[in-house]
């Protein structure tokens, strides 16, 4: 009876252990190496506890992966736990894993998603995302200078400023930024030490050492790694015991020559509640600015992405259209090509600006500057030096046609109004006037550079 009473309790405590595991990790995480641990036996004697895998791969991964995370757990959850011990189960040791086709040649990988989040790290290149790299960086004027200093950072060189403070808004690049440097870094000094994770994540595990009387360790561990790369240290802020050991971290990296990176989305003096000693350490390096991708930029970071997908056409406009209208950050730009090339794979349909407009509604809606028809036609027509009234009118010559066919074009590209609605701003037109409207300057403009030009200049103006 005791025994089975000590296998519930157990068992309760994993199914508690398991569920904080996966909010910290993620459903996909979590089912993939997490709930296929079965429990083992607990020797009292030794403290240990056995958590058992079906196969060696997936051992080997969660014991390099997740051990420290998992003894953390349950050393709070039964104090009488010091060790946990991941193996593969006994019954499937005389089994050999078996893999399939290519795989049965070629070394394990784990799925990208397992280098997705943030984590401690014992490694040079665990918990480092395999594609963000200073290969993968599109650079243009807005952040050549975060680009510079991050690749001085993973260079051999001992660098001229540290710390260097990377400062951007949401979805500019800083994080692709940690990443690179902790990539080059490791491949310019084979078995450097690194850990990269966000500050919550640094809270995270600051408080868990605490409860669990491990400071020692903690601190042992993070001032023994040679880069220390700290993503959103905004959050970081207000909380003054962690503040108080990240700076005592900061200072014991620093005079042992060791690296230090951070990144906000605001500048060193903007951050609220900030220890001044800490704010002082913060600023004493270098505080690289990246600012929002510029036009140019964004075409580039299209381009290069489509690089990817050579199965798929995407059309000139939808890339200028994309590049003008999704403007707010770079994570979103991508992610809107991603969609609309998937969506375009799994349908079977050619991308075109109607179906990025159907299919990529929310992203566009909260990227534009909301443009009115009015304010198209009243631009347009200073630009032709035509009479306003010539945008509903219904005189036909070419010199009036025109400019009342590329406003309408304008209107269809920077504005979320459907087909028929401009139409009624145009002198109440029939829908299918529009069209031909827009597919008619869509055309020109591949093959009239005059018409490119214009459609540039005013595209320019409306968005200013």
């Amino acid at each position: 009876m005791i025994e089975d009473q000590e296998a519930l309790d157990l068992a309760a405590d994993w199914a508690d252990i398991s569920q904080g595991l996966k909010k910290d990790l993620g459903s996909q995480l979590h089912a993939q190496w997490i709930k296929p641990i079965q429990l083992g036996a607990f020797c009292k004697e030794t403290g240990t506890l056995d958590l058992f895998l079906p196969t060696e791969f997936s051992a080997n991964w969660v014991a390099d992966r997740f051990a420290d995370r998992l003894s953390l757990a349950w050393k709070i959850a039964r104090s009488e736990v010091r060790q946990v011990r991941i193996t593969v189960h006994p019954r499937r040791r005389s089994m050999p894993e078996m893999r399939v086709g290519a795989e049965a040649s070629a070394p394990a990988r784990a799925p990208a998603y397992l280098n997705a989040g943030p984590a401690m790290i014992d490694t040079a290149q665990s918990g480092l995302d395999p594609s963000l790299t200073f290969a993968e960086f599109v650079s243009g004027s807005a952040n050549v200078l975060a680009l510079n200093a991050a690749q001085r950072m993973a260079a051999i060189e001992t660098p001229q400023f540290s710390p260097l403070y990377l400062k951007g808004s949401t979805g500019q690049g800083k994080t692709h930024l940690l990443h690179a440097i902790g990539h080059a870094f490791a491949a310019n000094k084979p078995g450097a030490r690194i850990f990269y994770c966000s500050a919550e994540r640094f809270m995270i595990e600051f408080v868990q050492a605490m409860r669990s009387n491990e400071m020692i360790e903690f601190k042992a561990r993070l001032r023994g790694f040679d880069m220390l790369l700290v993503d959103d240290i905004q959050f970081i802020i207000g909380k003054a015991s962690t503040q108080e050991e990240f700076l005592h971290t900061i200072d014991a990296l620093m005079s042992a020559g060791k690296r230090l990176i951070v990144a906000a989305d605001r500048a060193p003096q903007a951050l609220d509640g900030v220890e001044q000693r800490l704010l002082s350490r913060l600023s004493m390096g270098l505080v690289a600015d990246i600012q929002p991708a510029d036009i140019e930029l964004r075409r580039k970071i299209l381009e290069h992405r489509l690089a990817r997908f050579n199965s798929t056409q995407v059309p000139a406009d939808v890339i200028e259209f994309l590049a003008r209208t999704i403007n707010r950050n770079v994570r979103e730009l991508v992610g809107g090509l991603n969609k609309l090339i998937a969506y375009a794979q799994l349908t079977g349909q050619p991308v075109s600006l109607q179906l990025a407009e159907e299919q990529l509604t929310d992203i566009l809606s909260a990227n534009r500057r909301r443009i009115t028809i009015d304010e198209i036609q009243r631009t347009v027509c200073q630009f032709y030096r035509v009479d306003r009234t010539e945008m509903a009118s219904k005189r036909r010559a070419r010199a009036v046609v025109r400019p009342r066919q590329v406003a309408m074009y304008l209107a269809k590209v920077l504005t979320p109004r459907s087909y028929p609605e401009i139409g009624r701003k145009f002198g109440g037109r029939d829908h299918s006037t529009v069209i031909h409207a827009v597919r008619l300057i869509e055309e020109l403009r591949t093959r009239d550079a005059d018409m490119d030009g214009d459609v540039r200049t005013l595209l320019r103006q409306l968005e200013d």
